[in-house]
């Protein structure tokens, strides 16, 4: 479903590449993990996946389309949920998904049909008339989620989908990824919640300094090391491990 063959990405100003080589390989019907440090370069990777960066070296293929291709055909293989909601606040929640409705193609009658089930998976049926401006973080990122779902699409893109979001949301997510997985769609996210990561995927990759250390399913990344938790494993993957160093 999405491949990336040796992507590297350099930014200018101090010359260290943002993302160095990186190779993968994302199946259909899986959830899959991308997790790091701060400024390991995971959303850089998902802004180079999603088109809105483009790569130094290196080729991205989503359901079979070549980005640099093709790029409006790869794109509209994909919803993406970014880290940072910045919505259209002159809108109203429905103009809002309407206008996705209307960027992806989607029929009149699946619109009405998907719109309103998505709302109502996600609670927010009763503020879909409401401009965005007015709604709180949490509201924002759900319209974002509905937005990003709407197409129904085959490759799920989420940047730290669930922060802003209360339990009940975060179960709700938690189930439509699994959900969108299980009609085979794919999800790739990223997040720095290790305990949900480590229950949802079905694989994680590691990134570090923009580079993909380590690939697998959990019990692969373990090594042998038997109910170790992810939490562990990542620490000493990347060498944030500090145990002994803390005062009792």
């Amino acid at each position: 479903m999405l491949k990336l063959d040796k992507v590297s990405k350099m930014y200018a100003k101090g010359g260290v590449r943002a993302v160095d080589g990186l190779s993968l390989d994302v199946r259909p019907g899986e959830v899959f993990g991308f997790i790091g440090p701060n400024g390991a370069g995971k959303t850089t990777t998902i802004k180079l996946i999603t088109g809105i960066l483009s790569p130094d070296e290196g080729s991205i293929i989503i359901g079979g389309v070549p980005i640099d291709n093709d790029p409006i055909a790869a794109k509209r293989k994909l919803g993406y949920v970014p880290d940072a909601q910045d919505a259209y606040d002159r809108l109203t929640g429905l103009e809002y998904l309407n206008f996705m409705c209307d960027m992806y193609g989607v029929s009149s009658a699946d619109r009405a049909r998907r719109v309103r089930a998505l709302s109502e998976r996600f609670e927010l049926s009763g503020a879909l008339s409401g401009v965005v401006k007015g709604y709180s973080r949490g509201m924002k990122q759900k319209l974002a989620l509905i937005g990003a779902l709407v197409h129904n699409p085959p490759l799920w893109i989420l940047d730290e989908p669930m922060v802003g979001l209360d339990p009940h949301a975060v179960h709700v997510i938690k189930r439509q990824m699994r959900a969108h997985c299980a009609a085979g769609n794919t999800v790739f996210f990223s997040t720095h919640v290790l305990d949900v990561a480590e229950r949802l995927c079905d694989r994680i990759g590691i990134l570090q300094k923009g580079r993909l250390i380590a690939v697998g399913t959990l019990d692969e990344l373990r090594s042998g090391e038997t109910g170790a938790s992810l939490e562990k494993v990542f620490l000493e993957l990347t060498g944030d491990s500090a145990e002994g160093d803390w005062d009792e």
